[in-house]
């Protein structure tokens, strides 16, 4: 196993984390410093920081509904208030499966399963996340049609074709259901400035088939094993 992806199963770090914290010199197998490719044996004994860290994982996964007004991130420079202050008492060193921005809401994941949050982030496994969307006024077909096909919403950077629903609508308000299945940096704010459209509301409802399913905002809650499966299955 990879030296970044043993931290990541500790719950230390992300993947990309871990490989930062090698590249300071805070990690050692059998008392050597690590570098970047090293792979572990369950006979190794690795250190961080002068703690021997077991090969034996605990996993933990929970949901959270986030508010807005949280960053994505066990820490912040900025000192913002984190997602991580919303766990229990009690839970372990896990860290948010992707980003919502500081100013969108919704579903969550936050584990130490190093595989399961690469399978849910790879672009590659296009993993559905549906999104509700409220807009300023109304939307053309013409519009929809245009985002449903992919905008270029950074000089040479183009969304993949998504799946786009009017689900309520006024000529004060457009509500929308966004499928997409890829992850760029606040993705669907910049594909609506593309049209000319003004996000008033922006939360992730879904991952794949899994909801909040009634879990208040800023509440969390463990995964049941039936989602972990499915999680784990997508």
């Amino acid at each position: 196993m990879r030296i970044n992806k043993f931290l990541a199963e500790q719950g230390v770090a992300s993947r990309r984390g871990s490989d930062q914290l090698i590249f300071e010199g805070r990690v050692k197998i059998n008392g050597r410093l690590a570098v970047a490719g090293d792979n572990v044996e369950p006979s190794d004994t690795v250190e961080l920081d002068g703690k021997i860290l077991s090969h034996k994982v605990k996993y933990e996964y929970y949901l959270l509904n986030k508010p807005k007004g949280y960053v994505c991130t066990v820490s912040d420079e900025k000192d913002r208030k984190t997602v991580m202050q919303l766990l229990p008492e009690g839970a372990g060193r896990v860290y948010p499966v992707g980003r919502l921005d500081y100013e969108t809401e919704g579903l969550l994941i936050l584990t130490n399963d190093g595989d399961l949050a690469y399978r849910l982030t790879a672009p590659q496994n296009e993993i559905p996340k549906t999104y509700l969307v409220k807009i300023e006024g109304t939307i053309a077909l013409s519009e929809l049609n245009r985002l449903r096909s992919g905008v270029e919403i950074e000089k040479g950077v183009v969304t993949k074709k998504c799946k786009i629903n009017i689900v309520e609508t006024d000529k004060n308000f457009t509500k929308l259901h966004v499928v997409l299945t890829e992850g760029k940096n606040r993705e669907i704010r910049k594909m609506f400035e593309v049209i000319g459209k003004h996000i008033t509301f922006l939360k992730r409802i879904k991952i794949g088939d899994l909801t909040l399913s009634g879990l208040d905002r800023g509440k969390v809650r463990k995964l049941t094993p039936e989602e972990i499966y499915y999680l784990q299955n997508l």
